[in-house]
């Protein structure tokens, strides 16, 4: 029977390779495509799975309420104390509490020195929650001394090369200091599909030595820099827990200043394991995580492409019908019933099927380490490693032959035999609409993406090129050190006499980050001192800081180095904090008193509001003051002209200043760049894949006009030879076509206005969906489906008449 079915088929491809190729093409492409997403979409729906007790595991994260009630800050960090607080108080239901605390440091080790984003210092339980297999070495003993260090296999490799790295030192500077390090242990490397990726965990002692001993440590509620994790016993609920957190947090923390409980000021939240990569996005996270919006969306588009090109096999079958009539006709006289004829043009679709699959899956390996190293994931295609591929490989042949062959199958299996062999038969108008229903979403779903392309580079062009309130051009940011902190104010003099460089200035966080810092305070409001309740993020900086980034002041002045009072009273706010205080106006602000985080002084001026976050988050509440220890950050204002020998020479000055460390200097403009990465992939996939979806969607138009043409030769001919001119050959064969692509952009306009707007919510600042966008997108949808046209309505109107009234 399979032998029966492949004769046919290859009879029909000799006959017809037009639409033989469109066929294979179109369904060969939509499940490869289809094959690249899902692999993507396994591998971001398996982070962190692969823990043997995921399903025990908690992230604590903390959140910061408003007096309005509006969350102000969510981190994905804790506070030291509330890790040991959950496990004393709580005993009953939590089996372990981890605790991380990410620092890069410089790790040297002979002649080798790098920096390790890389490096945690953990509680010494984090092989008993956490399921990395352990090389050499004991976690527990290995992480209870203070030089205690464990490296992954990568990092073994790197450091010591062929040498065994059990017993070796490793030394980290630490906050100018050298401490020196014992690899106690070698860990496998964290698999790709987890939300972190320790290459060195080291003993917490150094950590709590370093806020000042266990007792200051343990009683920090305001340094939230811990990655906080929970193993709940067997049989507990993590809802149970989380109601008890208030009660918790009041016992130990008290009441805030206003005399509010500390619960209704801030709480903690448990997030499974594995749902942190795909749902939190928080605040503050240990790697940039992904989003499930996402992951929806490129399921959407593969299913899209995936039916698009199913719609195709399906139309051109059905078009077709009249040229295998005779053979349904000649079959059922010989005495196959309809549930044959049905298993025989099942049969040629499934084996249809199964060729493009062949031809995807060389496609798959064509491109998946292309598209692998654009979604930054380790993609890989192996049914021997992953056996269950085979089975959702075969899943995909299953649904793509049902639905391409379904409705043929059903169509031309229902032929009647003496109306087919009288050539009477005609396939009725039923089945011509639902041809047209089929084309009509084609070029909807096409339209819709396309308007997606269109919107999403219209948002990153908004974003890119948006006026932030401050000049981020020419402006490169280098760390600092506590060498360059205590000397600053010489190093910015020689730095500041070099030609090429206009200004330096020093801060604790520079724009393009995000605001995590905060304290609490009151401000004069109305002759009172009344309690601040919104959260005001701080930034500091040196005096020079708001000329270096060119922000306006439109109230009071700017820090005066001259004057002395300003490094200790000075406070220099946004507009957006005067108005949550509650001033009237910037000026009523300038003069206030305003105590903020132990600190007394006034408000000495007023900035302009500025984007210092990405476009992501509203502007927030700011206050600058001149600190002299938390400045982390060097910026400096450059003169584009001289850029190449401005850049030597800070190389060269970086060396001598940070001795070890690499030359990474950050530009500011490249910072926001980045903050956009997620929106800059959706744009190239969405446009990639769009325009798939347009070549396929105009194959099929090209095999449904190429048969439409055949079928209406004879009738050209007469036309042309009764008078007809080449434009009404056109408009005969092309209005019905366009009329269907018309129909599927009106159907696309409201789809994709929602769907766009669903996606600008992600932002706090977004352009409008403009009309015009529509437009275009009709436009280039129907500028290509009438060349489409118009290529096989000409042929047929350009040739002999004559020739053509023969042709029946």
């Amino acid at each position: 029977m399979l032998r029966n079915y492949l004769k046919i088929l290859i009879r029909n491809t000799r006959k017809n390779p037009l639409y033989m190729f469109i066929n294979v093409f179109g369904l060969a492409v939509g499940m490869a495509v289809s094959i690249l997403i899902f692999l993507f979409v396994q591998h971001e729906l398996s982070y962190d799975a692969y823990h043997d007790k995921s399903e025990r595991i908690y992230r604590v994260s903390r959140s910061w309420t408003n007096a309005n009630g509006e969350v102000s800050l969510h981190l994905g960090h804790l506070a030291p104390p509330f890790g040991p607080l959950i496990k004393s108080d709580f005993e009953d239901q939590v089996e372990e509490v981890v605790r991380f605390f990410n620092a890069g440091l410089l790790i040297k080790s002979g002649e080798n020195s790098f920096v390790e984003d890389e490096f945690f210092f953990a509680d010494p339980e984090v092989f008993e929650v956490f399921s990395w297999k352990m090389l050499e070495g004991d976690p527990i003993a290995s992480l209870k001394d203070s030089d205690g260090v464990l490296i992954s296999e990568d990092m073994a490799i790197k450091y010591f090369g062929d040498i065994k790295a059990m017993g070796k030192e490793l030394i980290a500077e630490v906050d100018g200091m050298e401490m020196t390090f014992q690899v106690r242990g070698v860990f496998e490397n964290v698999p790709d599909n987890s939300h972190m990726h320790p290459d060195f965990i080291a003993s917490m002692n150094p950590v709590v030595q370093f806020y000042g001993g266990l007792e200051p440590f343990m009683n920090n509620f305001g340094s939230n820099n811990f990655s906080t994790y929970v193993l709940l016993k067997e049989g507990n609920d993590s809802q149970t827990l989380e109601a008890l957190f208030p009660s918790m947090i009041d016992r130990n923390m008290g009441e805030a200043q206003a005399g509010i409980p500390m619960s209704k000021t801030t709480a903690l939240t448990l997030w499974p394991l594995e749902d942190i990569h795909l749902y939190s996005n928080l605040d503050s996270e240990i790697e940039a995580n992904g989003n499930i919006d996402y992951v929806y969306v490129y399921l959407a588009v593969a299913l899209f492409i995936l039916l698009i090109a199913c719609i195709n096999f399906m139309n051109l079958s059905t078009a077709r019908s009249s040229m295998r009539s005779m053979e349904v006709g000649l079959r059922k006289v010989m005495g196959a019933d309809k549930s044959r004829l049905i298993r025989q043009f099942m049969g040629e679709s499934f084996m249809m099927t199964i060729i493009s699959m062949v031809f995807a899956l060389v496609l798959v390996y064509l491109f998946l380490p292309t598209f692998s190293n654009f979604t930054d994931k380790e993609l890989s295609l192996n049914f021997i490693k992953n056996p269950e591929f085979i089975v959702g490989i075969a899943g995909l042949i299953v649904f793509v032959g049902l639905i391409s062959g379904s409705y043929p199958a059903l169509f031309l299996s229902g032929f009647s035999p003496a109306k087919v062999l009288k050539g009477a038969f005609k396939a009725g108008k039923g089945h011509e609409q639902f041809r047209s229903v089929l084309v009509v979403g084609q070029f909807a779903v096409s339209v819709v993406l396309i308007v997606a392309v269109l919107v999403v580079i219209q948002q990153l062009d908004f974003m890119q090129n948006k006026d932030l309130g401050f000049e981020k051009e020419d402006i490169v940011v280098l760390p600092s050190s506590p060498a360059i902190e205590q000397n600053y104010q010489i190093i910015k003099d020689r730095l500041e006499g070099q030609q090429g460089i206009k200004a330096v200035s020093i801060s604790s966080r520079v724009p393009s980050a995000r605001l995590l810092d905060s304290q609490g305070g009151t401000a004069e409001v109305g002759g009172d001192m009344n309690q601040i309740d919104v959260r005001i993020a701080d930034i500091h900086v040196s005096h020079n800081f708001l000329d270096t980034y060119r922000i306006p002041i439109v109230a009071g002045r700017d820090f005066n180095f001259n004057l002395a009072s300003d490094s200790t009273e000075a406070f220099i706010l946004n507009e957006v904090a005067v108005q949550e205080i509650g001033w009237a106006s910037p000026e009523e602000a300038v003069g206030k008193k305003f105590h903020y985080g132990g600190r007394r002084g006034f408000v000495t001026g007023v900035m302009k509001n500025f984007h210092f976050e990405s476009l992501h988050q509203p502007i927030v509440p700011i206050v600058f003051m001149i600190s002299q220890d938390r400045n982390n950050r060097v910026s400096l204002k450059i003169d584009s002209e001289n850029k190449e020998q401005t850049m030597a020479y800070l190389k060269e000055e970086w060396a001598a200043l940070r001795p070890d460390f690499p030359f990474e200097p950050l530009y500011v403009n490249e910072g926001f760049n980045r903050q956009y990465e997620a929106e800059q992939r959706v744009k190239v996939i969405f446009t990639f894949f769009s325009g798939l979806a347009v070549i396929i969607s105009i194959l099929g138009l090209l095999g449904l006009t190429t048969f439409a043409t055949q079928q209406r030769t004879r009738e050209i001919g007469i036309r042309k030879v009764m008078g007809a001119e080449t434009m009404n050959i056109l408009i005969l064969l092309g209005k019905d076509f366009l009329k269907l692509v018309l129909i599927g952009f009106l159907i696309a306009i409201p789809i994709s206005w929602f769907g766009m707007s669903s996606w600008l919510e992600d932002f706090a600042y977004k352009i409008g969906i403009s009309w015009t966008v529509f437009l275009w997108a009709g436009l280039i949808a129907g500028a290509i489906a009438a060349a489409t046209v118009m290529s096989q309505s000409l042929k047929a109107a350009w040739a002999d008449p004559v020739k053509s009234i023969k042709s029946e």
